[in-house]
Parts: C-alpha cells; structure tokens; sequence
C-alpha cells in the first residue's frame, strides 16, 4: 500500500475518531465539568453565607452575652435587696423577742416580788404574834386579834 492511501485512512479514521469522541465521550465531560463548576460556585456562595451566618452569629452572641450578664448583674442586685430586707426582718424579729422576753422577765419578777412581799407578810406577822405573846408572855388569839394583824401586814 501506498503512503497516501494510509494517510487518507489513517486521517478518516482519526476523523471518526474525533466524531465518535466529540458525539459520545466530549458531552458527558463537559456535563461532569459543568456539574463540578456548579458545585464549586455553589460551595463558595455555601461559605459566603457560612460566614455571613457565622458573623451575625457572633454579634448575636455577643448581644445574648451582654443580655445575660445585665439580668445576671439584676438578679444580683434583687438578691442583695432580698438579703438586706431579711437582715431587717430577722433584726425586727429579734428586737421583738428581746422584748417579749424582757417584759415576760419583768412580770415574773414583779410576782416573784410580790410573792416574796406576801411570804415576808405573812413571816412578819408571825413573829409579830410571837413577839408580842413573849412580851406579854401569854399567848395571843388569832382570830381575836386577825384585824390588828392585817393592819400591820398593810402597813408593811
């Protein structure tokens, strides 16, 4: 064979080549280019908006941050009014009691005084009676001589 007649069909065949390759094996890599194109465009719009996201995100937290710390900072204060109003309570409580118990301290020993007022009475009255029978060495009636006696008590 002749070398132009193998450069004429080497030339179709490569011709067919191509067509075969530009009809059957060219479409589906510019389809697989065009599909990773598209998903690399849409990963880099994804990290736009990550970042966008990410940024409001931080400015969100920084605003619910300083939200918390100033009702943290109330609930600190409302605390702090809480603990002195009970301070003051307990204080009131304690003075009240204070008094209670010094008034019921007082009652009693009014009538402990009392008591010990009436027990020497009686005591005086009876070494009375025993003084006056041994002055006049005879002894004394009692129910004769009871209002003589209560005079003195009252006078006591």
């Amino acid at each position: 064979m002749n070398m132009n007649a193998t450069l004429v069909l080497n030339s179709i065949a490569m011709l067919i080549f191509v067509w075969f390759c530009m009809k059957f094996v060219w479409p589906p890599l510019l389809k697989a280019l065009d599909e990773r194109r598209e998903k690399i465009a849409d990963g880099l719009a994804a990290s736009d908006r990550a970042e966008k996201a990410l940024e409001e995100a931080g400015v969100e937290a920084e605003r619910e941050i300083r939200a918390a710390r100033d009702k943290a900072g109330e609930i600190v204060d409302q605390a702090n009014q809480r603990h002195g109003q009970i301070l003051e309570q307990a204080k009131d409580d304690a003075v009240s009691e204070r008094q209670r118990q010094v008034n019921a301290a007082e009652a009693e020993i009014a009538q402990a005084a009392h008591q010990a007022r009436e027990s020497l009475r009686g005591s005086v009255a009876s070494l009375a009676v025993l003084g006056a029978s041994k002055i006049l060495e005879k002894e004394i009636d009692e129910n004769a001589h009871r209002e003589l006696l209560d005079k003195l008590i009252a006078e006591i």
